[in-house]
């Protein structure tokens, strides 16, 4: 008989396979689940060289997957830039920014962030001049909560080109002389992107920190949402040198108005092969429908509210980043291809414009195509709701917007409470029959990639943090029950690793989580402050305290 490397017993398993929802131990040999159910079962598969641990009646559940998360932004965030944090005041942040020029050699770039759209007003009639004077020697890039904006003072946009270019239109804020006044959005920020960098070494380090960070929250699994190449190399290079102790999907960007040029599916095709390793997965690409709410850019079948905004002029089409048609036959080539696609849509005319293209890849190639994800899928006409299902499309949602954080006012002040309290109608797409798929985005308007305050924000649609007060759609909230599957087997799916992981059961990898509680018996607010005592990986434990 076939012998355990390692067994569990013991303990309290919650497995989230439907044939033995809870077993009190578990077997693994080589990485992978041989055998899940009572204590005197396993036992059985005891060998001489079997490792035993007893759970002591500790609770036990699959590691979490995390479906959109930019970890190497987010880690040389924390490693490499200036951060104060999402509810910082704007004084704060300029003296943060200003210190930082004492560690870092004069004509080096300064950036971090973030600061928020009710701090416009404080910047003044030209916002560059407030960073001109506290880095006269530095270019300096400051982005905004969602990461589509950039604040930058003058030697930013000379060194970048803005100053002198008319190219990027409506992105480039500027004044009544009609120079830039230090604010760009969305494809406008691409140029002071691609000077801010990383090198191979900043990466490599990052790789190593976001690892131990998502170890330490329960994650055993991710997709990045935006992959360039060097990102690519960065992943693979880790996973080579057997530093990457994570299951991961890569989006590669197609398409991305924050990035560089649009890439052909010759050369996509090519960034998969090279960069494919055993825990990298690189058949996936991204691209960009809309913008975000607070700079006008998210595209809404209904107008944006308030003075600054003209309702009577409203084009829902005219904040698309792609064409539809164009949109349509590039949704259908990658089909083709093979290609999962996760599409960035905010507003309620991105989806269905995501869902359209979606379907027309369906009638092109037919149904059993790769299943294509709505990235955000923030604010969903009601119309739309049941076509995730019918064309096997899926939908991801983000906290940032379903629970009260930093960003909410900026959101209320141009689309309304009527419409807020609609925002990503998780309980809606449900009933409908629609995959679901958590992502916390961090740290693009995240100030963390905290999976626990997600889960309970899904529950109870407040900021369990207590900071944010009230609630955003309320009557859109759901069970701890149907809210699992968002991080785990659902997000397997979507990773491509249905039934490797995402579930405790022979033939998956063992990798799974011990939190400090059994979360079903848990309030939401205890759900939001669980630690995590252990995370075990393909049997090997990445992280313990």
């Amino acid at each position: 008989m076939l012998k355990a490397d390692k067994i569990w017993t013991d303990g309290h398993f919650l497995t989230l396979w439907p044939e033995a929802p809870e077993v009190t131990a578990m077997a693994e040999k080589d990485g992978r689940i041989i055998a899940v159910g009572p204590d005197s079962e396993i036992e059985t598969l005891k060998g001489p060289g079997t490792k035993h641990i007893r759970m002591h009646g500790r609770f036990a559940m699959p590691g979490l997957i995390e479906s959109h998360t930019h970890a190497l932004w987010g880690a040389c965030r924390e490693l490499f830039e200036v951060y104060v944090g999402y509810t910082a005041t704007l004084d704060t942040l300029l003296h943060a920014a200003g210190a930082r020029t004492a560690d870092v050699e004069s004509g080096r770039w300064i950036t971090g962030g973030p600061w928020r759209s009710e701090m416009r007003e404080g910047m003044g009639r030209r916002p560059r001049d407030l960073l001109d004077r506290i880095a006269p020697a530095h270019p300096v890039a400051l982005a905004d909560v969602t990461q589509h904006s950039l604040w930058c003072n003058s030697r930013a946009l000379d060194l970048a080109g803005i100053s002198t270019s008319d190219r990027f239109g409506g992105g480039v804020e500027r004044g009544d002389d009609g120079h830039p006044t230090g604010i760009l959005h969305e494809a406008a920020c691409a140029p002071v992107r691609q000077m801010t960098t990383r090198t191979p070494e900043e990466l490599s380090r990052a790789v190593s920190h976001f690892t131990r960070y998502f170890a330490s929250l329960g994650y055993t699994g991710f997709k990045e949402p935006m992959a360039t190449e060097a990102d690519l190399a960065a992943y693979a290079s880790a996973d080579a040198a057997g530093k990457l102790p994570i299951h991961m999907a890569a989006h590669i960007a197609c398409f991305a108005p924050l990035g560089p040029e649009p890439l052909g599916l010759d050369e996509l095709t090519q960034l998969k092969r090279q960069y494919a390793t055993e825990n990298l997965r690189t058949g996936f690409a991204k691209l960009f429908l809309d913008g975000v709410a607070p700079s006008f850019t998210a595209s809404f079948l209904a107008p944006y509210v308030g003075p600054d905004y003209d309702a009577a002029g409203h084009d829902p089409n005219a904040t698309l980043l792609i064409e539809p048609e164009a949109l349509n036959c590039w949704v259908t080539q990658l089909d083709a291809a093979g290609f999962v696609l996760k599409m960035h849509a905010v507003g309620d005319n991105a989806v269905r414009k995501g869902l359209d293209a979606v379907e027309a890849a369906r009638l092109a190639n037919g149904p059993s195509g790769p299943r294509h994800e709505l990235s955000h899928s923030a604010f969903i006409d009601e119309e739309d709701l049941p076509r995730f299902a019918q064309l096997n499309a899926v939908a991801e949602v983000s906290p940032k917007l379903w629970m009260p954080n930093a960003a909410t006012p900026a959101q209320l002040a141009v689309l309304g409470q009527e419409r807020m309290e609609r925002c990503h109608p998780i309980r809606d797409l449900l009933r409908a029959g629609a995959e679901v798929i958590f992502g916390t985005d961090w740290p693009a308007a995240a100030p963390d990639a905290n999976p626990w305050t997600g889960l309970a924000g899904m529950i109870t649609r407040r900021d369990s943090t207590g900071r944010f007060p009230g609630t955003v759609g309320p009557d859109q909230a759901i069970t701890l029950e149907d809210a699992l599957p968002l991080f785990t087997v659902n997000a397997a799916r979507a990773l491509g690793m249905e039934g490797e992981t995402g579930q405790l059961r022979p033939g998956a990898w063992a990798d799974f989580i011990v939190p400090g509680m059994d979360i079903r018996k848990g309030a939401p607010d205890q759900i939001a402050a669980c630690t995590v005592q252990e995370t075990v990986w393909k049997g090997q434990t990445i992280h313990t305290t």
